[in-house]
């Protein structure tokens, strides 16, 4: 299974990265190299997209085939701690992770979750004689501020 790779993604990240452009959100990084390796990146924003195919992240709207039953059954649990561990690790990092289905990919509402919480993250900026990161603030206010602890899903 590991050596199985995606060809295009055109129903998931495609779709969701021609959707975000065309919202006028530009600035983010595919694939960024942090922890899981989100689809979409805004490294200066500590925000991670990831776009999970249905099946292979255990949506509801999906279910597993009959045959090879425990097979399947422990494969999306597995998929899944790795998603949980993942986010765990970005928010230790301080990024804030959103996981999109790929059933609410083309969502109004995805969209708009996406985008609010884009515009209300800090951006930081590293010292390059230090080495450390701080924020700029300009535009972020105590009632906007999105936790970092937080995992955004749509619910």
């Amino acid at each position: 299974m590991a050596a199985v790779r995606s060809r295009g993604n055109r129903s998931t990240e495609i779709a969701l990265g021609k959707l975000m452009w065309g919202a006028g959100l530009r600035g983010y990084r595919k694939h960024w190299p942090v922890a899981g390796t989100p689809d979409f990146a805004w490294p200066g924003r500590k925000v991670a997209i990831f776009v999970d195919g249905c099946f292979w992240h255990g949506c509801a709207c999906k279910k597993l085939p009959e045959t090879n039953r425990k097979f399947w059954d422990s494969k999306i649990r597995q998929n899944q701690a790795r998603d949980r561990r993942v986010d765990l690790q970005l928010c230790q990092d301080g990024w804030l992770t959103i996981r999109v289905p790929e059933c609410e990919v083309n969502s109004h509402r995805t969209l708009a979750r996406i985008i609010r919480i884009i515009k209300s993250r800090p951006q930081y900026t590293e010292d390059t004689n230090t080495g450390t990161a701080s924020k700029q603030e300009s535009e972020i206010t105590a009632e906007n501020r999105p936790q970092p602890s937080l995992v955004a899903r749509n619910g």
